[in-house]
């Protein structure tokens, strides 16, 4: 499998590329911004994209989607619980202070347990509401991958102070959804370093107090 992970935007939001190796179909998860400079790790390994997936509607990880459509013809999925957010995208545009992205309803929809695949490629979608209420992660078992948005990250969780953000749900996400995923499973969140579910589950205070 080929995966190239691109941090992008002033937020530097880990957008990830998979791709297969013999077949060149891909997925894009949580194109945000920099679409250039996506376009051109698809161009350098062949790469036709089949699908774009957004973990959640925060304009950081949404931004740049609907250009990547127009250039790929590939559909946008995501969680229809985060709907409201893309109707106060003008808002959150405020927040960063820069121009209101194009941002439109999805032509699929990431509820818990679908798959999606491309050829040699399978993962599940698991709903983890918390950060948004739409949140969801991309775990793909035969490679130990878990693409995580801004669920979990190294030492920390999302934040839950914005609008859709519940701390108490959150927690109950990742107790339920990931720490059920094997400990070798590893994790690329949202923004940041990889970790591991297991490194999470003995180290992370915030997992750590919810155990005890």
């Amino acid at each position: 499998m080929i995966h190239e992970i691109l941090p992008v935007g002033p937020l530097q939001c880990n957008c990830s590329i998979l791709g297969d190796e013999e077949s060149r179909e891909a997925i894009v998860v949580d194109p945000g911004d920099e679409i250039a400079r996506i376009v051109e790790i698809l161009d350098r390994h062949h790469l036709t994209v089949k699908q774009i997936l957004i973990t959640h509607a925060h304009i950081d990880h949404i931004a740049g989607a609907q250009r990547l459509k127009r250039l790929t013809g590939a559909p946008i999925l995501y969680n229809e619980n985060d709907l409201p957010l893309v109707r106060m995208m003008d808002v959150q545009a405020g927040w960063l202070g820069m121009a209101t992205p194009e941002v439109l309803p999805p032509d699929d929809l990431l509820q818990d347990g679908k798959r999606i695949a491309i050829t040699n490629l399978t993962g599940s979608i698991l709903h983890t509401p918390g950060h948004t209420q739409g949140s969801v992660c991309l775990y793909v078992p035969d490679h130990s991958l878990l693409i995580a948005g801004d669920t979990l990250f190294a030492g920390s969780i999302g934040r839950t102070d914005l609008p859709g953000g519940d701390t108490r749900q959150i927690l109950r996400s990742i107790h339920d959804r990931l720490l059920a995923l094997p400990d070798e499973v590893v994790v690329v969140p949202g923004h940041g370093a990889r970790t591991t579910i297991g490194e999470e589950r003995n180290s992370n205070p915030f997992i750590l107090q919810t155990l005890r």
